[in-house]
Formats: C-alpha cells, sequence, structure tokens
C-alpha cells in the first residue's frame, strides 16, 4: 500500500467505527483492561478493520495492535525477530474520546526491524493528518512540516501526573500535555510546546510520533541519547521528545 492508501485506511477506520460513536458511546461500549486503562468497542472494531486490511497487503508483516495485545500479551515476543511490522493504534487517547474530547487519534507506524520507516496519525474530530516517512520528510495535511524554532524559554509538558509541575534545568514547571500521543508529537512539531517527558513507551503510542518528530528536526530519545527503539518498551525509562537537537542535550541529565 503506498502512503497514501494507508492514510485513507485510517481515515475510513474512523469514519466507520469511530466518528459515529463519539459522544454517543453507550455504557456497556465502555469497559476497563486494567483499573483506569478505558477501551471501546470502537477501539476494537476499528484496530480489526485496519489489521485485516495491512494484512491483505503484507501477508508476511507482523501486526502489533494494541488490543491485540491486550487480548495475547505474547505478540510482543515476536517484535525483536520481526524483519517487518506494524502498530496499530486504533484510537490512542481513549479516555478523552470516552470523555468527549476531540484530541483522540488513530495512529499506525510500520518497521523493518527496529528502523521506523513510516508512520500515520490521523485526528478525526480535528480534521488533520500527520504523515512521516523516513528520509523523506514529515507533512501535515500534505504539507511539508518546517522545522520548530524553540525560544529562550522552552515550554514542557509530561504526560504523568506525578511529574506535573516540575522544573527540568530551572526552566517553567512542566504541564500535563494533551494525553494522546497522536497530538502530543504534533504539538511538539509545531509549536504548541517545545519538549515533552514520557514514562511509559509502547510501541503503538510511539513509533508513528518518533518517526514523524525525527523527520520534522526533533529528537525522540531516552536520558542516555540513545533514540526510541519500538523493540524495547518492557522496561520502561523516561522518554524526552523535543523540537530540536540542542533542546535535547541539555535536559536529557534531568529527566
Amino acid at each position: 500500500m503506498d502512503t497514501q492508501a494507508v492514510l485513507t485506511l485510517l481515515q475510513q477506520a474512523a469514519e466507520t467505527y469511530i466518528n459515529p460513536r463519539f459522544e454517543a458511546l453507550a455504557s456497556h461500549e465502555v469497559t476497563e483492561k486494567n483499573p483506569g486503562d478505558l477501551v471501546t468497542v470502537a477501539d476494537r472494531e476499528a484496530e480489526v478493520f485496519i489489521t485485516a486490511e495491512l494484512q491483505k497487503a503484507y501477508p508476511d508483516a507482523l501486526i502489533v495492535g494494541e488490543e491485540a495485545v491486550a487480548a495475547d500479551p505474547s505478540i510482543l515476543d515476536r517484535i525483536e525477530s520481526a524483519d517487518h511490522w506494524f502498530t496499530v493504534d486504533p484510537v490512542d487517547g481513549t479516555k478523552n474520546f470516552v470523555h468527549g474530547s476531540p484530541n483522540h487519534g488513530v495512529m499506525v507506524a510500520e518497521m523493518r526491524g527496529g528502523d521506523i520507516v513510516r508512520s500515520w496519525m490521523w485526528q478525526p474530530q480535528l480534521g488533520h493528518a500527520y504523515v512521516a516517512e523516513k528520509g523523506n520528510g514529515a507533512f501535515l495535511d500534505g504539507v511539508r512540516i518546517e522545522p520548530h524554532v524553540v525560544g529562550d524559554a522552552p515550554k514542557g509538558v509530561t504526560s504523568r501526573q506525578t511529574r506535573v509541575g516540575e522544573s527540568l534545568d530551572g526552566l517553567p514547571p512542566l504541564g500535563l500535555s494533551w494525553v494522546c500521543c497522536a497530538v502530543d508529537y504534533p504539538q511538539i512539531a509545531s509549536g504548541g510546546a517545545d519538549y515533552i517527558l514520557y514514562v511509559t513507551t509502547k510501541p503503538w503510542d510511539h513509533a508513528p510520533g518518533a518517526l514523524f518528530i525525527r523527520e520534522a528536526g526533533g529528537v525522540s530519545a531516552y536520558a542516555d541519547g540513545s533514540p526510541y527503539d519500538p523493540r524495547y518498551e518492557l522496561t520502561p525509562k523516561p522518554l524526552l521528545v523535543t523540537a530540536d537537537t540542542a533542546l535535547h542535550e541539555r535536559l536529557r541529565p534531568f529527566v
């Protein structure tokens, strides 16, 4: 499938399974996988649809869907040896979706080994598509993203409530992110914030944005400076995403 075809697939999934449920979910259509970790019928149905279409196009590829892994965690064991694989996050920001916030998205990333080569983030309520191809740039609605210039007082956010209010290297305290990687990463690329601190790094959450931010001139890397690797999320460690390299070098000793 070419890059546009995969984006169209995500848009079809949203139009068919997600948008009709937005602000219209019945109580029985929302459950918990773990305490506070919500899943809806829209998540499950959209993932089944996207996975089936990707598998038709790439029968030998491993498809790593968030809900499939919740049902069968052993799927993660196959990532390290997979030559060609995809991640699928059918509704990123499910809590936002359930509570009527437009800050949610549909995401897919394509990997060759540990190398993220293409990624897609579709925001169905906001109407924006963020697409990246390794070596070919990052695009918002088909227009190439230019590197975001960081100001003198970089603004930072975090998705971890317990770290809100912390100050890294004397900078203004961390605010709360949009709590949705499909929104967080684009915000860093476009200047809504200059950096974000994550603690958990599941591949379906971070692989799409990691490629996008790199192609937009930013950095997605760990505190030791090594780049985000979608194969290794089982040992959680802080992930620092910044709009440029200089800011990452400055802040990584403090994460």
